[in-house]
């Protein structure tokens, strides 16, 4: 037995690849060989044929139908550890696809009944799953993963310089990047003093700036370095904010504050995240496969790691600087508030430098963002994860102190933004933002100043419902709220001025509310993006039930049904709502807590109140069955076999 030279094994992958690329079925066939899988992952050790033997890999985990087990790969904790801080960025690719649950699209498996039976038949934790709790503990792995996100481009360019001439080829190979590459050239050459600039066209094409570029190319601008690290940083970004969301969250999170990766990307900010504004791209969901430019992709990764990053989560805190945690502290002293416990509690050798944190940052480019612009929905949404759990007076606050309210009205009211995905996220924020805070709807009063602002506004919210839930839901509790501090003169002032409140006092408009909220979803429709609908119903029912007009909102609902000649249609989809409710909550803690958290309200008062409003007592003035005639009554239907 003779060992293959280096040579003949790049020869033989270059001719899988091509193969794979050239001939159908090969790269599927090669994907269903389990030991010519794992057999090529120990060619990974072998630095010469890593990147051919990268490329591979990644074409064929593409097209496989399940995932591999990481744990498998032999020596896999060995051989991570023996990759250069490049390799690791080019490994985060192929992990990307091992630790992602298939993506499930928008058809019917995307629905929340379709996952329940998908869990009911399946206990284990998945692939995915496994494959996470695997990197985890891999030694140094997140800490080396922390140091590659935070890497500054000056640390990096030794590295890039020294490339092989064929890694640069292969790099160069993308035509996104060659395409974000070529732009950035023809920027530097633009800004070049030197040298006289010949311009002549050939077919459409000025060669000054083909000679400009070709130049900047083979002299590895600081444009190419820019473009190259960014990529890297995708990668890692991505691992990062799916390892975030995963079961071993808080151990991560542990590990992401202890090798200060917070303070490390606010260093990066203003110099490469946000270094420029980037128009022209569209926007990509969470599980959407994304062919955005790198540095689009770049600051997706980014938002989405702040978002995952500050959800419910004690760490948010790190997003500050060790000033602004002082801010809070002032905010809750003068409000004569306890301080809450996680601000109390963070470290602050581990928060970010400087006057202005991360979220500062984030706050004031989202302010100049241009009102098209799609990156506006990952700002909002990274800046509500800050809110979102317990209400925190002093968080709002320190909001609304930046100009946060009225940037979102602007948005939603003046600017004349039409996107349905901006405007859910704005709703969402502007819901977290003035829960609860008597300031916050003084502030909305003062900017919503006319009839014809606040029609407009109504407008915006009634135009998609789905949408707009979770801020009429803010505005119900808030309004519940303030109804018991009828001795604070300020909240009785704000109270009899604020259009919003006097708006939602009115029995009336409530039950448009919950009558259009109870009709939109179903159980077969119901997702996670419209489930909060269902909930925001609840919320209006608890609330009723409290006061002990529950049986008045009922009945309500079933005049409804008989003025739009539909009896009985309402009612028992809300019945099976509910019951799908219950089979989906009532195991599953972290849904269970956030509903808690979130409204204030017990969750074993949710749970009593669903269980009354299924009640089977046809006498039971708080059971909806008791207000569905025996004609149009169809509730004991199976819904999990539908």
């Amino acid at each position: 037995y003779h060992p293959m030279s280096d040579d003949l094994i790049k020869d033989c992958l270059s001719v899988l690849y091509n193969c794979c690329i050239c001939t159908e079925g090969v790269t599927k066939s090669l994907a269903a060989r389990e030991d010519f899988v794992m057999f090529l992952f120990t060619l990974m050790s072998n630095k010469k044929v890593f990147l051919q033997t990268a490329t591979l890999i990644e074409d064929i985990l593409s097209v496989r139908k399940e995932i591999i087990q990481l744990e498998e790969i032999p020596n896999l904790a060995n051989l991570v550890q023996s990759f250069n801080q490049q390799q690791l960025a080019n490994f985060c690719r192929i992990l990307s696809v091992t630790i992602s649950e298939p993506d499930v699209g928008v058809d019917d498996k995307h629905t929340l009944l379709a996952r329940s039976t998908q869990q009911k038949t399946s206990t284990c934790p998945s692939r995915a799953e496994n494959n996470q709790v695997t990197l985890v503990n891999i030694p140094s792995f997140i800490e080396r993963l922390c140091k590659l996100a935070t890497r500054k481009v000056t640390e990096a360019a030794g590295a890039s310089a020294r490339l092989e001439l064929e890694d640069w080829h292969s790099w160069l190979d993308n035509a996104l990047v060659m395409d974000a590459l070529m732009q950035l050239a023809i920027e530097e050459a633009e800004q070049s003093s030197t040298g006289e600039i010949l311009v002549l066209s050939c077919f459409g094409i000025s060669i000054s700036i083909l000679l400009h570029t070709f130049l900047a190319v083979i002299w590895l601008p600081q444009s190419m370095k820019i473009v190259h690290e960014i990529m890297y940083k995708v990668e890692v970004l991505y691992v990062l904010c799916v390892l975030l969301m995963g079961r071993q969250r808080n151990q991560v999170h542990r590990m992401l504050a202890e090798f200060k990766l917070i303070p490390g990307l606010n260093d990066l900010f203003d110099k490469l995240i946000w270094r420029r504004q980037t128009s022209g791209h569209v926007l990509h969901r969470q599980n959407q496969n994304c062919d955005c430019s790198p540095e689009i992709s770049f600051k997706i990764q980014f938002l989405r790691l702040l978002q995952s990053f500050s959800d419910h989560h004690e760490n948010k805190y790190l997003l500050l600087s060790g000033q602004e945690l002082n801010e809070l502290s002032d905010i809750y002293l003068n409000a004569n508030i306890i301080e809450m416990e996680a601000l109390n509690n963070t470290d602050r050798n581990l928060v970010c430098d400087g006057k202005k944190g991360l979220l500062t940052r984030l706050i004031s480019v989202m302010k100049k963002e241009p009102i098209d612009s799609s990156f506006r929905f990952w700002q909002a949404r990274a800046v509500e994860s800050f809110l979102r759990g317990m209400p925190s007076y002093a968080d709002q606050v320190f909001l609304l102190r930046r100009g946060m309210l009225e940037h979102i009205l602007y948005c939603i009211i003046d600017s004349g933004c039409k996107s349905h995905d901006v405007l859910q996220s704005y709703f969402d924020l502007l819901g977290e933002l003035m829960k609860f805070n008597i300031d916050a709807f003084k502030r909305f009063n003062k900017y919503v100043n006319t009839e014809e602002k606040f029609q407009m506004f109504l407008t915006q919210i009634n135009s998609s419902l789905v949408d707009s839930n979770m801020l009429v839901r803010c505005i119900v509790l808030s309004l519940d709220h303030f109804e018991s501090q009828t001795k604070d003169m300020k909240v009785v002032e704000v109270f009899s001025e604020c259009r919003f409140l006097s708006y939602m006092a009115q029995v009336e408009n409530r039950l448009s509310f919950l009558f259009r909220l109870t009709s939109i979803v179903n159980v077969q429709t119901l997702t996670q993006e419209n489930v909060s609908c269902l909930n925001t119903s609840l919320v209006i029912l608890m609330l009723a039930r409290r006061r002990g007009k529950l049986p008045f909102y009922l009945s309500a609902l079933q005049e409804k049904e008989y003025a739009e000649k539909y009896p009985g249609c309402l009612l028992n989809n809300f019945h099976n709502l509910l019951r799908f409710w219950q089979h989906h909550y009532l195991n599953k803690d972290k849904d269970s807590t956030c509903l808690e958290n979130s409204s204030c309200i017990p969750f074993t008062y949710w749970k009593e109140t669903v269980s009354v409003l299924l009640g089977s007592g046809r006498s039971s003035r708080c059971a909806i069955a008791t207000y569905i005639d025996e004609a149009y009554r169809d509730l004991d239907r199976d819904f999990l076999e539908l």
